[in-house]
C-alpha cells in the first residue's frame, strides 16, 4: 500500500493544530512534536505540518509565502454537498479566510478557503451515476 505525505510549511504549529483539530483531523503523535505535527487525512494520507525552519530543511532555495502565491491546492473528497458545506463554515469559524466561491461542475460540488498559514484547501463532493 501506497502513502501520501503531504509537507506543508506553518508559522504557528500549536495554532495550525487548533486549526485543523476544529476541521475534525486528528494527529499521529508518533510523528509529531515540536516542528511538526502529522495530521491524518485518511488511513494511508497524511499532512506534514512543519514550522518553517523545519520545512526549510527539506527544500532548495526559499520557502514560499502561500499569502502572495498558490503554491498548491489541497483537495479533500466529501460524501455529500452538506459535508462540503459544513467543512467550510467550520473553517471560517476557526480563522480560515473565503477563497473562492462555491463551484458547481456538473456532478461536482465544492467550497475552498485559505487556512491560518495561507494554503489553500478544497473540499469537493463528485455525485455517482
Amino acid at each position: 500500500m501506497r502513502m501520501i505525505f503531504v509537507n506543508l510549511p506553518v508559522k504557528d504549529l500549536p495554532a495550525t493544530r487548533r486549526f485543523f483539530g476544529a476541521l475534525g483531523f486528528t494527529f499521529n503523535e508518533q510523528f509529531s512534536d515540536e516542528q511538526a505535527a502529522c495530521m491524518v487525512v485518511a488511513e494511508n494520507i497524511f499532512v506534514m505540518l512543519l514550522v518553517e525552519k523545519r520545512f526549510q530543511d527539506f527544500v532548495n532555495g526559499a520557502v514560499g509565502d502561500p499569502e502572495k502565491d498558490t503554491q498548491v491546492l489541497t483537495c479533500v473528497s466529501a460524501a455529500s454537498r452538506a459535508e462540503v458545506d459544513e467543512f467550510k463554515a467550520k473553517a471560517l469559524a476557526a480563522g480560515a479566510r473565503e477563497w473562492k466561491s462555491n463551484i458547481e461542475f456538473g456532478p461536482m460540488y465544492g467550497c475552498s478557503f485559505q487556512d491560518i498559514n495561507g494554503h489553500v484547501w478544497e473540499m469537493m463532493h463528485m455525485a455517482q451515476g
